[in-house]
């Protein structure tokens, strides 16, 4: 323990260098290598604002920062941002927490690319969200705690369109007669549950059956 300690120490001044993605001390790259430090590192992000704003700067994701709107009604925002596009373009802008923004960006990265062109030889072209800022409880009930969605802390996707034009949607797909589709989009569930803290699928509930729900909330879920 002690020689762990050391070397530690030795990482942490700078002493020993070690490459960023293998380095705990490192800021979070979203072009890194994704590894078991990558969680650690993202959630750090959400005690630490400044940083969080310099990890997409570093990045190619395209977004405008959005002022902060205190809400006395749970539906407040805090170092949120306004994102156009990452590596792939969206069917519409979003309003996102910026470590909601970070976590899709290290999704579109890592994940949903490579899934794209091991699935179907092509890229996704543009990924289809259903909506990130809603000042709403859980499942639009009237009583209860307010949703991730309430605070921009949370995303919605529906789908995505590959190169050649197809559309991949989670309605259709998740259990239609196409397979490669079907696991192109499981993949993806599959790949989230490594940036988010809690998603949701078709196989969580039928308020789900054609959206993935992805959020940083303070609970952990994938299914």
């Amino acid at each position: 323990m002690l020689g762990l300690a050391i070397l530690s120490g030795l990482v942490w001044r700078g002493v020993i260098a070690v490459p960023g993605h293998l380095n705990p001390f490192a800021p979070l790259r979203i072009a890194d290598e994704v590894n078991g430090l990558t969680r650690m590192k993202l959630s750090r992000l959400e005690r630490n604002p400044s940083q969080c704003v310099a990890v997409l700067a570093d990045s190619d994701v395209s977004y405008t920062p959005v002022a902060d709107r205190p809400s006395d009604e749970g539906c407040g925002l805090s170092n949120a941002v306004s994102v156009r596009e990452v590596s792939r373009s969206l069917n519409r802008r979003f309003i996102a927490s910026c470590p909601l923004a970070v976590a899709w960006a290290l999704l579109d990265s890592h994940v949903i690319g490579p899934a794209a062109r091991r699935h179907f030889g092509q890229a996704v072209v543009r990924a289809v969200h259903q909506g990130t800022h809603a000042c709403r409880n859980i499942n639009h009930r009237t009583t209860g705690r307010r949703s991730e969605h309430a605070t921009a802390n949370a995303i919605d996707i529906a789908g995505f369109v590959l190169a050649d034009g197809q559309e991949v949607t989670v309605a259709r797909d998740w259990k239609g007669d196409r397979p490669r589709h079907a696991a192109f989009l499981r993949s993806v569930r599959d790949g989230a549950c490594s940036f988010f803290d809690v998603v949701l699928s078709p196989d969580y509930n039928e308020a789900h059956r054609d959206h993935f729900h992805f959020d940083m909330g303070a609970s952990r879920t994938c299914r």
